[in-house]
Parts: structure tokens; sequence; C-alpha cells
């Protein structure tokens, strides 16, 4: 075992930790936003809009692939814009990686963003209001606060999400060695291969990271609730 962690090449770990980063930032930001959109629309417009958002949630994430090369291949004119125009290439390349893990993550992170703030006391609004705040202060200094613990658990599910997504990943972004491939999509290829050794050890690496990350954003939460609870 000690062999093989000394000669294995641990780029798929470093690749899923950088997809996971950056997919979870994208989908932290623009589920807020999602959400915060959400709650300003009427009822039927609301029910449309959240099956849109949540669809991928749903969806196998091979559809979702499938959809992602749909859009961003280079035989598509969407994809042939973003590469003639400003030299942005998705498929087969560490961005796709980012993409695919954004897409399947984010239904996740605005989910859980939407039912923290449906949890916040509308007395608060009312309050803020009162005391002439302007809905952005609000916004930012009264609900994200109280829906913190709500948004901590979006962040780790979607950070997870990313860091284990490989269908839609596989098929955008492929299996390139030191490129694209995550440790997910490795875990694919060594059993395919037969390396079931190798193949293990990633299994032990994403279950220990996972632990450790759910952990820590359990502990962060829990304080977080305590301090709440200490000033109201």
């Amino acid at each position: 075992m000690l062999e093989l962690v000394r000669t294995i090449d641990w780029s798929p770990l470093f690749i899923s930790l950088k997809t996971g980063i950056v997919s979870t930032i994208l989908a932290f930001l623009m589920g807020i936003g999602a959400a915060r959109l959400i709650m300003k629309v009427n009822s039927t417009a609301k029910a449309v809009l959240d099956g849109i958002l949540t669809l991928p949630l749903v969806l196998p994430p091979t559809v979702a692939g499938f959809f992602l090369l749909l859009i961003f291949s280079l035989r598509r004119p969407f994809g042939s814009f973003l590469y003639t125009n400003f030299d942005i290439k998705m498929v087969q390349t560490w961005p796709g990686c980012v993409i695919a893990a954004f897409v399947i993550a984010f239904p996740l992170m605005y989910r859980n963003a939407r039912a923290a703030f449906e949890q916040v006391d509308i007395n608060m609004i009312y309050a803020g209001r009162t005391l002439g705040l302007t809905e952005s202060t609000i916004f930012w200094k009264v609900i994200v606060p109280i829906a913190g613990p709500g948004l901590a658990s979006g962040t780790v599910l979607a950070f997870a999400r990313s860091i284990g997504e490989y269908g839609a990943t596989a098929m955008l972004a492929g299996n390139i060695l030191g490129k694209t491939r995550t440790v997910s999509v490795a875990i694919a290829s060594e059993v395919a291969a037969g390396n079931w050794d190798v193949a293990g050890l990633w299994v032990c690496v994403i279950v220990i990271l996972s632990f450790f990350v759910v952990t820590l954003i359990n502990y962060i939460s829990g304080k977080g609730i305590k301090n709440m609870n200490r000033w109201m």
C-alpha cells in the first residue's frame, strides 16, 4: 500500500479539488442570486423557474452532459462562437470539468438557499424596512446572516457533489490524465482496467475528504447557531 501511495499519480485529486472549489464558488453566488430572484416572483413564475433550476438535480448526469455537449461543442454555434471570438474551449478541457460540476451542484445550493431564506422571520425584514434600510442592505445584513446555517449546508453539499461528479464531467471534459481526469473518473477508469487496488485507494481518498468537509461545515454551522441563539 505504501509503495502504491508513493508511485500513484495524484493529479486527479488536485484536479478534483480545484474543480470543486471553483464550481462551489460559482454555485454559491449564483444559487443565492437565483434563490433571491425566486422569492420576488409570483407563484406561477416561481413554479416554472424553480422547475428549470432544479432540473439538473433529477436528470441523469449523462443527460446533463449531453446537453452541455450540444451547447459547447465546437460544431455548435455557441461553442464555435466562444472559441472563435474568445478562445474559450469547454470540451476536453479543465473549464469543462468546472462547468459540468457547477451544473450538477447548482441545484443543491439553490434549494438549500431558498429553503433557508423562506425560514427567515418576516418580522426581521419589516424591522429593517422600518429602520430605513434598503432592500439590498436588508438582504445582505439581515437575511443572509440569519440563513447562514442553511447556506453553509448548501455549500458543503455543492462541494461534495462537485468533487464526486462523474457522468457530465466524463461526457464534456473527457478522461485526460493530468488535465481532466478527476477522482471519480479515475475510479471508473481504474476499475475498467482491472486495477482494483488503485481504484480502492481513490475511493478511500474521496470518502475521507468528504467526511472531513462535512464534519468541518457541521462544526462551523453549529457554532453559528449557538452564536445566533446567544444574540437573540
